[in-house]
């Protein structure tokens, strides 16, 4: 997990105040003092903390002298979480692209920060969105960088521009814009070279490429291990070219991402991403406040659902809906469910976006999460479309010779399917538990407001107790189910809304 030391004491500290008996002004103390404790460790600044830590003493007795009737425990636990994501919330908000017109981004940044790999994240990041994106490399200082990029835009399938015989950044960069504008590209990525604060001739550099393509934004890439020495960093690139947005790197590997983060939002450039991962796709959007919630392990059930509903395409949805609705879920539907949930991105991070989730979890059950999806993946990939359709006369389970023979075809053992075929069948018996019970239908979303109780009732009837538990428990699923309706209406508005103005 990200910053995962500091999130632990973060979610500790909160337990404990969670379990006092009576919140006085000493468990208040004591709470507010581990918060403190824990941010100073991840390299946070003193003086940033004690004003935190004032902040949160006055509102917390402002509103209490205002509001007899006040929780107490859930009030701190707001005003913690608020006051810690305007920490790392910045006035300005990042540069917002346009798609369907050709957009530069330039990256820049110091050696050794990721910035190459970044720009390739950026890059699928976008990609999976729908945008034409391709890849110029104007780095001529580091040996091997044209060679890098290339090798990662290969692995995701971005085109990319690069020169080995031309020695001018300058050239390439304009060369590479040019080519790639001519063909329609949406977003055109230039990674720059690297440079430390101190290289004045490599500054005059990073200024001649931005004059000469003149960016759209400026993403400054900051790797978080060199912790509160971002501010300096942040501040001496923004006085060289307008940085835009920033991105910071390896947030899951050292203590110090805590400072780092809090140092770049006090130099007042707004952070747009965060890098949570050696592996591509492991990059994702910063929210401060879902960052912080999902810190304290509060979960973000709200940010789960728009990225649910953002890999399930809603044109899909009432079709896959009126099947399960009638109970039905066959291996083609548990297919395609399988390949969103490899879209989603990292499954620490999505587990942390629901609250108590992350904590129910065994180490390494993302690694071992992962291969068993591809494993199903891979044996449902030797199956007959009559058979994936699980029609009549066609059932898996009940053929010995479709079981070897799909095992044999997928180089798997026929335990593997058999644990595929079980799976399965789990889940369909939870669908028509779902769909006798109407969760399925429209009429569900009408109980959902009217009558949230039967419906948490419903569900702890229809869902595997292990799993329910794993998803958080009934309440979560019944929260995450409404911010997912919201979500899907207000995707609803959005395509009504683009109607029009055609």
């Amino acid at each position: 997990m990200v910053l995962g030391e500091l999130g632990k004491k973060l979610t500790v500290a909160l337990q404990k105040l969670n379990s006092s008996t009576v919140i006085d002004d000493d468990a208040v103390d004591a709470y507010l003092k581990e918060v403190a404790h824990a941010l100073l460790m991840a390299d946070v600044n003193v003086r940033m903390v004690s004003e935190l830590r004032n902040r949160i003493r006055n509102k917390l007795g402002l509103e209490e002298a205002l509001s007899a009737g006040t929780n107490r425990r859930k009030f701190i636990q707001r005003l913690v979480v608020s006051e810690l994501a305007e920490l790392l919330s910045p006035d300005r908000k990042p540069v917002r692209l346009q798609k369907g017109k050709s957009s530069v981004v330039m990256f820049v940044g110091l050696q050794g920060s990721g910035k190459t790999t970044t720009c390739t994240k950026y890059a699928l990041y976008h990609q999976r969105k729908g945008w034409k994106v391709a890849l110029v490399c104007a780095d001529t200082f580091r040996a091997g960088a044209f060679d890098q990029l290339k090798q990662n835009a290969t692995k995701v399938r971005i085109p990319f521009y690069g020169s080995y015989a031309e020695t001018d950044p300058v050239v390439i960069a304009m060369e590479g814009v040019e080519a790639f504008r001519e063909e329609k590209y949406e977003l055109i990525i230039v990674d720059t070279s690297g440079r430390h604060r101190q290289e004045t001739a490599l500054f005059e550099e990073m200024q001649q490429v931005f004059e000469a393509i003149e960016p759209d934004d400026v993403v400054f890439v900051m790797d978080s291990h060199i912790g509160q020495a971002c501010y300096d960093q942040a501040k001496a690139f923004a006085d060289t070219v307008n940085v835009g947005s920033v991105i910071v790197t390896k947030l899951d590997g050292h203590a110090k991402g805590g400072g780092a983060l809090s140092a770049v939002a006090a130099t007042n450039a707004p952070i747009a991403f965060v890098g949570t991962g050696e592996h591509f796709d492991e990059f994702e959007k910063f929210d401060a406040q879902s960052f912080v919630s999902r810190l304290c392990g509060l979960g973000d059930l709200q940010g789960l659902a728009s990225t649910l509903t953002e890999v399930m395409p809603l044109d899909k949805q009432p079709e896959l809906m009126e099947r399960m609705a009638k109970g039905r879920f066959t291996l083609r539907d548990m297919y395609e469910q399988l390949q969103y949930v490899t879209k989603l991105g990292s499954l620490s991070t999505i587990m942390s976006m629901i609250p108590g989730a992350a904590a129910t979890m065994a180490p390494g059950y993302e690694k071992t999460g992962i291969q068993r999806i591809k494993r199903f993946m891979v044996v449902m990939d030797s199956m007959r479309d009559d058979e994936l359709d699980c029609k009549k006369g066609c059932e898996m389970d009940k053929d010995l010779i479709r079981i070897l023979r799909v095992a044999k075809g997928s180089g798997s053992h026929p335990y593997a399917v058999l644990e595929l075929l079980q799976e399965h069948k789990r889940f369909e018996s939870m669908v028509c538990k779902m769909g006798k019970a109407g969760l399925m239908k429209d009429s569900g979303d009408v109980a959902l407001h009217r009558n949230p109780k039967q419906v948490l009732q419903k569900l702890q009837n229809c869902m595997d107790p292990a799993m329910l538990q794993q998803m958080g428990g009934a309440q979560n699923m019944l929260n995450l189910m409404k911010h997912m309706e919201a979500a899907e209406d207000d995707g609803s508005r959005r395509k009504k809304g683009k109607k029009g103005k055609k």
